[in-house]
C-alpha cells in the first residue's frame, strides 16, 4: 500500500481462519488481504474480536494442531507459509519472524530467568555456546533500555516493572534479528510515559535493522504515531486500507468514523462529548447479513433501498491506493465527512 513500489516482505492474500465450535463456525478472519515492505510498519486496528490477533497467530503458523481451519496464502519473502511444514515454521518462527505479544507477564516463564530464556532463544537457531549466548543476551538487554543488565539477566520476569518486562520481551523477541516483527499490543498495559519509551525504542530498532513491523492495537493514536499504512478490522474483514495521513485525513468507512470520533484529542479544544460507536461488535457465528457494520450505522439509509442489508459490499478504490468496504457513494461519503463527521473530530 505504499508509494514505493517494491516487493512486499510479508503479503497475505485471501486468508481465512475459521473455528468450529459447538455453537457454530466461528469465521475469526474471513477474505483478509494485506502486505507489508521491508523498513514499513503496518497498524491494525479494530475492536475485541475483530480478528486481529487471529491474524498474527496465522501468519506465525500458531492454529497449526488445532481445530482451526485455515486457507489462503501468507506469503514471508516469497515463501508460502501455509504450505511449509511444521520443522520449516519453527526454523522461521523467532529467527526471520518474530512477535511481541500483549501481556510479558504470562509470555515470560515465571520459573526461569530472564537471561536463560532469551539464551534459549539463541541456542534453537544459532550453534553458539552458553557462555557466548549469555554475552549476546546482556548486550540486547543493554540495546532495549534495561539497566544493569550483568545483573537484571539473573533475574526472575516477577522483579520487572511491567515497562521492563516488556522491553525484555521486546529484547527476546529481537536477539535473532528478525525480519518481521509482530507486536500485539505491546503497549495496552503501560502508563503513557513507559508506552511512549516503548514506541520510540521500537522505531529506532526498525531504522537499525530494516524490519517489517505489523503493529496491531486498538489505540489510533499509536497507529498515527508509528505506522506508514493502517488497516481497519471489522467482524473478520478489513472495511478500510490505506496510507495513515490519508486514511486520518479523509477516511471513507463509517466505522473508521465512529472510531475516530470516539478517540479523546489533546491537540484542541473539544466542545462536544466523546461518541462511541454504537451497539455491539457482531457475534463471527452469526455475522450479519449484507455489509456486517449495517446495524451499527447511523448512515445506513443513504444506500438506496435494503442495500446495507442484502449485499456484501467489496473492498473498493476511493483513492490512490485507499480502499473502504462501503455501498454509500464516495462523493456521498466525501460529503457526510465533511459536514457531519469532521466537526465532532
Amino acid at each position: 500500500m505504499s508509494n514505493t513500489p517494491s516487493t512486499p516482505f510479508l503479503e497475505v492474500k485471501d486468508l481465512k481462519v475459521h473455528f468450529p465450535t459447538d455453537d457454530g463456525l466461528v469465521k475469526s478472519v474471513d477474505g483478509l488481504s494485506f502486505s507489508v515492505e521491508r523498513g514499513k510498519t503496518l497498524g491494525i486496528v479494530g475492536e475485541s474480536g475483530s480478528g486481529k490477533s487471529v491474524t498474527s497467530q496465522a501468519v506465525l503458523g500458531l492454529h497449526r494442531g488445532t481445530r482451526a481451519r485455515t486457507s489462503g496464502q501468507i506469503l514471508l519473502d516469497g515463501e508460502d507459509l501455509m504450505s511449509v511444514d511444521n520443522d520449516r515454521m519453527r526454523q522461521l518462527r523467532g529467527r526471520k519472524m518474530s512477535m511481541i505479544f500483549q501481556d510479558p507477564l504470562s509470555a515470560l516463564h515465571p520459573y526461569y530467568t530472564i537471561g536463560s530464556q532469551i539464551i534459549e532463544a539463541i541456542q534453537v537457531h544459532h550453534q553458539m555456546d552458553k557462555k557466548k549466548a549469555r554475552t549476546r543476551a546482556i548486550e540486547v538487554l543493554e540495546r532495549v533500555g534495561i539497566p544493569n543488565p550483568r545483573r537484571r539477566v539473573d533475574q526472575y520476569p516477577h522483579e520487572f516493572s511491567g515497562g521492563m518486562r516488556q522491553r525484555a520481551m521486546i529484547a527476546m523477541s529481537l536477539v535473532n534479528d528478525p525480519e518481521l516483527l509482530i507486536a500485539d499490543e505491546p503497549t495496552t498495559a503501560l502508563d503513557v510515559t513507559v508506552q511512549a519509551q516503548i514506541l520510540d525504542l521500537m522505531r529506532d530498532l526498525q531504522k537499525e535493522f530494516g524490519s517489517a513491523i505489523i503493529m496491531i492495537t486498538h489505540d489510533l493514536g499509536v497507529v498515527a504515531e508509528i505506522a506508514d499504512d493502517v488497516l481497519v478490522m471489522y467482524a473478520g474483514k478489513a472495511v478500510e486500507y490505506g496510507p495513515v495521513k490519508e486514511t486520518y485525513a479523509h477516511p471513507e468507512h463509517p466505522y473508521t468514523w465512529g472510531l475516530l470520533t470516539s478517540m479523546p484529542r489533546l491537540d484542541r479544544a473539544r466542545k462536544t462529548r466523546l461518541e462511541p460507536v454504537p451497539g455491539n461488535p457482531p457475534s463471527l457465528i452469526n455475522v450479519p447479513s449484507g455489509c456486517a457494520f449495517h446495524p451499527r450505522c447511523a448512515f445506513r439509509d443513504l444506500v438506496p433501498g435494503d442495500g446495507c442489508r442484502t449485499i456484501v459490499p467489496g473492498l473498493d478504490e476511493a483513492a490512490p491506493g485507499h480502499t473502504a468496504r462501503c455501498l454509500i457513494p464516495t462523493d456521498e461519503r466525501a460529503r457526510v465527512f465533511a459536514d457531519v463527521v469532521k466537526p465532532r473530530l
